[in-house]
């Protein structure tokens, strides 16, 4: 086993133990949440997924209805969490294709789908069993 594999396995064993999400990982997905609702992302979808699998504490899954907006909602997140809460996303896939972006924070992971693919995959019914959180967008001005 590589150093970086025991190092991500540790993490993963203390995560297990802890089930508790930190405030940290909530404010971090809500702030992301913002993010997509104000580049029109809908049906966005926050699950707390800490009691339900060792990946992360918080899922947010939104939609995006084509590949541009896909890439300005996905750019939109980076943006306002790295000013928000001074954190980059650990990994981000499917940027180039646009059709789901995943984000990696870590304690917190971003899906950003266009419909069909947010429909075939079906995440929602997937983690249903874990905690759903409320989010309101802001009220324009």
């Amino acid at each position: 086993m590589s150093e970086l594999t025991q190092l991500e396995y540790s993490t993963t064993q203390s995560t297990v133990t802890d089930n508790t999400p930190s405030d940290e990982a909530r404010g971090l997905i809500l702030t992301a949440a913002q993010a997509a609702d104000d580049r029109k992302a809908v049906d966005i979808v926050l699950l707390q997924v800490s009691e339900v699998c060792y990946l992360a504490d918080y899922f947010a899954i939104v939609t995006g209805f084509s590949n541009v907006q896909v890439r300005a909602i996905s750019q939109a997140i980076a943006d306002q969490v790295e000013e928000d809460w001074g954190r980059l996303p650990l990994r981000t896939q499917g940027l180039s294709d646009a059709s789901w972006v995943v984000m990696d924070y870590g304690d917190a992971i971003i899906h950003v789908f266009k419909p069909q693919e947010r429909e075939f995959y079906n995440l929602e019914a997937f983690w249903g069993h874990a905690d759903r959180l409320d989010f309101s967008p802001a009220e324009e001005c």
